[in-house]
């Protein structure tokens, strides 16, 4: 699609302009020491059915494989640009929801004034200071960014300004796409301006399909760039030979393929000629290794022979 029809068929939403400059100087002041930089798209996309949205359709996308896939990817050396859908989980904070630091946490006494200080016992909250100490270091050394959407249009965008922002960084730049994005929308043309009224009766609504970005992300946007698509389907009977199709249609780098029901300990990464299976073991699952861990390794690899590759 080309820019004028992603314009035409989803207006620019307030802000966009914004953070497409604050993402180009995040990935030139990145580019600029030689680190690599990944977008890392995270959470499900929300499809609004009326003009005025009340009503929207969403997806399950909870956004935990883009958030610990961030960590990972800071945890080795990479610069993190990190899209993410709103109130979805967000790295470092997503293991710690707020039922559990609301009871674990308590002031810890007077405390001069404008300050706040707090204590917890370590093991009310395992993990809590070395997941926060993370996130500050990565925040002061300037290598993470969090860019927030809600909406289909929002994450299409913003999605275009990211890649235009890391284009300059050639093979150095990885689009990381674990974004679960609508398949189907309705355009603003045809959507009712008020909330629909449940006194109509039974709904009925037509969608259209939304245009694959990966093409024009693939193509024109970022075309040095080291691009990795998922594929995640209910049926394992099919999931390997749709994998393929995307990377023969799209002519990108990876596609990491899962199940649905599996996806937290099995996938598979496919290229144009191999297949490798990562597995987490019951003893790794016990140990609280997660997946993400394993699929970043493996990209790293693959990132570094693709650059060499292109130089």
């Amino acid at each position: 699609m080309a820019e004028m029809d992603l314009v035409a068929e989803f207006p620019q939403p307030n802000g966009v302009a914004r953070w497409a400059e604050v993402m180009a100087r995040f990935a030139a002041g990145l580019g600029a020491q030689g680190r690599r930089v990944v977008l890392v798209t995270s959470g499900g996309t929300k499809v609004p059915l009326e003009a005025r949205p009340v009503r929207f359709l969403d997806n399950f996308s909870s956004g935990r494989r883009g958030a610990s896939s961030a960590e990972a990817f800071l945890a080795a050396g990479y610069g993190v640009l990190f899209l993410y859908r709103a109130r979805s989980a967000f790295p470092f904070a997503h293991r710690f929801p707020p039922q559990t630091w609301l009871s674990a946490l308590r002031p810890s006494g007077p405390s001069p004034s404008g300050l706040l200080s707090l204590e917890a016992e370590e093991n009310a909250l395992p993990g809590f200071a070395a997941a926060l100490r993370s996130y500050q270091e990565a925040a002061a050394a300037g290598t993470f960014l969090a860019v927030e959407f809600t909406t289909l249009a929002d994450y299409l965008h913003l999605l275009q300004a990211a890649a235009q922002a890391l284009n300059p960084l050639g093979s150095s730049a990885m689009f990381y796409l674990a974004a679960a994005v609508s398949d189907f929308y309705i355009p603003v043309s045809e959507m009712p301006e008020h909330k629909i009224l449940s006194s109509g009766g039974a709904l009925q609504i037509t969608m259209k399909m939304v245009p694959k970005m990966l093409s024009p992300l693939v193509k024109d946007w970022a075309p040095k760039a080291f691009v990795i698509s998922f594929k995640l389907e209910t049926d394992p009977s099919i999931v390997i030979d749709r994998a393929r199709n995307a990377l023969e249609v799209y002519r990108h780098q990876v596609v990491v393929a899962n199940i649905l029901e599996s996806r937290r300990s099995f996938v598979v990464i496919i290229t144009k000629d191999s297949e490798t299976k990562l597995l987490l073991s019951e003893k790794e699952i016990e140990k609280g290794v997660e997946i993400e861990q394993k699929i970043v390794v493996d990209l790293q690899s693959r990132h570094t022979a693709f650059i060499q590759d292109q130089n």
